[in-house]
């Protein structure tokens, strides 16, 4: 019980200040874990390197589905698996858009030219 403070015989009720005050603290709450829904659905359209991009929409779906349900712990272990996934599917995606332009520049400078037969190494006319 909160304590009460018994008032003094001579001061009566009618004279006594009649207002309340609410002391309200504000709880510095976390910010809910980010389930990189987005990022995922991007990845899934256009950098589906082996199925990565779809599974870190999957996982991206349960870190909001978590999220609501209010466990966020594994919300941010959802979270966290989708944008590792993500982050590897876009270093492949990179890294396959790289060698390719590097082996369209490599074919346009000549490089894989057909070569007409040598001789000269004992192996027919000299």
């Amino acid at each position: 019980l909160p304590p009460y403070e018994v008032l003094p015989g001579d001061v009566s009720m009618e004279e006594m200040s009649r207002s309340t005050t609410v002391m309200v603290e504000e709880s510095q709450q976390p910010p809910p874990p980010r389930d990189h829904l987005v990022w995922s659905l991007f990845t899934t359209l256009y950098g589906n390197f082996c199925c990565l991009g779809l599974l870190a929409f999957v996982f991206s779906v349960k870190s909001r589905d978590r999220k609501v349900l209010g466990d966020y712990s594994g919300a941010l272990s959802y979270g966290s698996t989708a944008k590792c996934l993500n982050i590897t599917a876009l270093v492949i995606n990179i890294v396959i858009v790289v060698i390719v332009i590097v082996v369209i520049s490599l074919v346009a400078a000549g490089v894989f030219r057909p070569h007409p037969p040598q001789y000269g190494y004992g192996y027919g006319p000299t």
